[in-house]
């Protein structure tokens, strides 16, 4: 009697055994009819797509760019100084598996020597202070100066209010532009 419950007992783990290992393989199945390999979820597809942008290499702080994806369908905004960089892009974003369609509405700044002035003099003004140099020294400072026809926006994130409040008084009383807009946002504390 007790090799026979033992039997049952072994069969009964060995059923359990491949049923459980047989369920995922099902629903591997199912999900990949429903869904195709390359699907991802928009917040994996949109970390991609702003990992793309930062490592394009003429991404600088002269230039904004943004990501949002929306059902796999990824809307680039924002300002750029050259106008190949909006079509790199938008060439560069497609080719991330998952994206459906783009919609590229990068705006390319006027090209001008005066513009062009201004961002270097806004650029060093902030760089140069000692206040900002641990952002000077890294790959991609997050401190973006967009100028366009002599007015200057500054984007990006800093650490606190004072920061985003010193940068923009630095360059209202040392850059020759016609206006500043303070876009700075304040880094979240977690």
């Amino acid at each position: 009697m007790f090799t026979a419950v033992k039997k049952l007992s072994n069969v009964l783990c060995l059923v359990a055994l491949c049923i459980t290992l047989s369920v995922p393989a099902m629903a591997k199945d199912k999900v990949s009819k429903d869904f195709p390999v390359s699907y991802k979820g928009d917040s994996r597809l949109a970390e991609e797509v702003a990992h793309a942008i930062r490592m394009y290499p003429w991404y600088d702080i002269f230039d904004w760019v943004e990501g949002t994806v929306h059902n796999g369908v990824v809307t680039l905004t924002g300002e750029v100084r050259e106008p190949f960089h909006k079509d790199d892009y938008g060439k560069m974003v497609a080719r991330i598996p998952g994206v459906k369609r783009i919609n590229n509405e990068l705006r390319v700044l006027p090209l001008s020597r005066f513009d062009d002035q201004i961002r270097w003099a806004a650029a060093n003004t902030i760089y140069r202070d000692p206040m900002f140099t641990a952002y000077a020294i890294q790959a991609n400072p997050p401190i973006h100066i967009i100028v366009e026809n002599g007015k200057v926006t500054l984007t990006g994130v800093v650490r606190n209010p004072m920061e985003k409040q010193i940068a923009e008084t630095k360059v209202r009383t040392s850059v020759m532009a016609f206006d500043v807009t303070n876009d700075l946002k304040v880094e979240e504390r977690g």
